[in-house]
């Protein structure tokens, strides 16, 4: 069985790492290098870097800081935010960057998804879905949460897997940030058709949530930001305990 992944998130704008609730009211949490550095010293599986003001403010990730940032970890390491071409791929990669996250303007031009792909391997790709249930129904957000569409985020699912996305990073805006568990049914009905990892993401507050992400959720991984920021829970204690109940993680 592959073991269940740990990903921190560095959200980041303006060079500092950043959390919110419902992707507003943001507070400062740390320097990203630092923090990063942290993570892979606890035994993260991964790591997770958004420039999340990237897009809105029509701008390139900030290459430098992820250089920094790669510089001072040994684990895998996905950058997302503004990214539009192969071009801007390539400078990711070539800054250390092992895979890159795209959300907005997969949604504005879903072939870029298919160029991508074939360009540097569907590993390397993970399309972020932002969703937010409107009348009863799960729809796609672009520009860092602010722009709602009218794009089924079930049928969103699927399509950037037929395309060739290597995971899907799928966050739930309700749940983000509010520590009330993550969107295990959403989670667990796109998982359950897709055959591409899922990393969850969106609403951790206790170590319980994780056992539920992974189990009833159907999550290959889960990723966090505010309780690894401000020290609510450690990645050493949350794996031990997800081991105690049976969960496969990497220790």
């Amino acid at each position: 069985m592959l073991t269940k992944r740990i990903i921190p998130c560095l959200d980041v704008k303006d060079g500092k790492t950043v959390k919110g609730v419902n992707f507003e009211n943001l507070r400062d949490a740390g320097d990203p290098v630092e923090l990063g550095a942290l993570y892979a010293s606890q035994g993260a599986d991964e790591l997770v870097f958004l420039d999340i003001s990237a897009t809105l403010e029509k701008r390139k990730t900030m290459v430098e800081l992820v250089r920094k940032v790669a510089s001072r970890i040994n684990i895998p390491f996905t950058v997302g935010g503004g990214i539009s071409t192969v071009e801007d791929v390539s400078a990711l990669l070539d800054a250390g960057a092992d895979k890159i996250s795209i959300n907005s303007s997969a949604v504005k031009n879903p072939s870029l998804i298919d160029a991508l792909a074939l360009q540097f391997g569907s590993q390397c790709v993970v399309v972020a879905i932002d969703t937010r249930q409107h009348e009863g129904k799960h729809k796609v957000h672009t520009h860092g949460g602010t722009r709602p569409t009218d794009i089924d985020t079930m049928a969103w699912a699927k399509e950037i897997e037929s395309r060739g996305a290597g995971e899907i990073l799928l966050t739930s805006m309700d749940h983000d940030g509010t520590k009330a568990g993550f969107a295990n049914e959403l989670t667990a009905a796109i998982s359950s058709k897709a055959g591409i990892p899922v990393i969850a993401s969106g609403g951790a507050g206790t170590m319980e949530h994780f056992i539920d992400v992974f189990s009833t959720g159907k999550a290959d991984a889960a990723l966090a930001a505010s309780i690894f920021h401000f020290r609510e829970i450690g990645i050493p204690e949350l794996k031990s305990f997800l081991q105690k109940a049976s969960i496969e993680v990497r220790i």
